[in-house]
């Protein structure tokens, strides 16, 4: 189990010193213009999916990040929720310093494309951006640190935020990252800030025993199954399927990989998150397990975030 008030914890609110107070006043009087513009963003996002081709998705998809630009530049914005929009995650950050907005759309080919923003939280209300850009198909190295202008895509759907020994703070996400047509992905993710600029990845991951740390860790498993990964506060760990295949011989084959019905976890541990395996844990029914085989909104339990 963690030890509370040790030098690593999982916060619910992080260091008061960001004087809140004088923050992120929100502008009643732009509500109803805000409402207004959410109930056009639900019809351009639920057009974009029901659209039939790629070239039409993409149309309703910018004519959506368009209309949503418009709505965050409406002062006030931040605090909005934007609860609407159910097909998109927004993940705020306990210390109101940021929230990250992130969906997807699919393509014919059975593939997705990945979209989203970093909205900062300022003291004037006055818009400030950093536009997420998809940039897996051409990542050559899927574990390497990258910015906002090389994102790994990935619908985001539980925020854990750290702090160790009084450092700088990082936040540590998972996220749904459907893949093709015959596998999906899920992610655990790290975002920090370095002098202002968003930074993706964090070495501190251990991924096998005696092995380097990595920066992110990225599960493929069978498309028609689904795969846990969530925050377990009886253990305080992020706990996940072991993922192995249906046969011993399709290793190294992701189609062919599903849950075995055993669980392994992550606790952060000396700074980084230590690997446990079979843990015993019940793997209790959730709505969070399937969300499309989908992105989902997950119930945080060591840490809540509004989505």
């Amino acid at each position: 189990m963690f030890k509370p008030f040790k030098f690593y914890l999982f916060l619910f609110v992080l260091c008061c010193s960001f004087k809140l107070s004088a923050q992120h006043t929100f502008n009643l009087s732009n509500t109803p213009k805000l409402n207004k513009i959410q109930d056009s963003l639900v019809i351009l996002s639920e057009a974009t999916f029901a659209a039939k081709t790629n070239l039409e998705r993409v149309e309703k998809n910018s004519q959506f990040v368009k209309k949503f630009i418009s709505a965050l530049k409406t002062n006030g914005s931040f605090n909005f929720g934007f609860d609407s929009l159910k097909r998109i995650s927004i993940l705020k950050s306990p210390d109101n310093s940021f929230r990250i907005i992130t969906w997807f759309i699919p393509t014919e080919e059975g593939t997705y494309r990945y979209y989203g923003t970093i909205q900062m939280g300022t003291p004037d209300g006055s818009l400030k951006l950093f536009p997420l850009t998809d940039d897996t198909d051409h990542l050559t190295d899927v574990n390497a640190v990258s910015t906002n202008k090389n994102w790994l895509g990935a619908r985001y759907y539980e925020m854990i935020p750290v702090i160790v020994n009084g450092k700088q703070p990082y936040w540590i996400f998972l996220g749904w990252k459907g893949n093709n047509a015959t596998t999906n992905k899920k992610v655990i993710e790290v975002l920090s800030f370095d002098k202002g600029q968003p930074v993706f990845g964090k070495n501190i991951f251990e991924t096998a025993k005696n092995q380097p740390l990595k920066n992110r860790v990225i599960f493929e498993y069978n498309k028609a199954n689904t795969m846990t990964l969530t925050v377990e506060s009886k253990v305080n760990m992020i706990v996940f399927d072991h993922l192995a295949p249906y046969d011993t011989k399709m290793a190294g084959k992701f189609e062919f990989y599903v849950g075995d019905g055993s669980f392994d976890g992550y606790k952060l541990n000396w700074g980084k998150l230590s690997l446990s395996e079979n843990l015993e844990l019940k793997n209790d029914p959730s709505p969070n397990d399937d969300f499309y085989g989908k992105p989902i909104k997950a119930s945080t339990i060591i840490t809540k975030t509004n989505q």
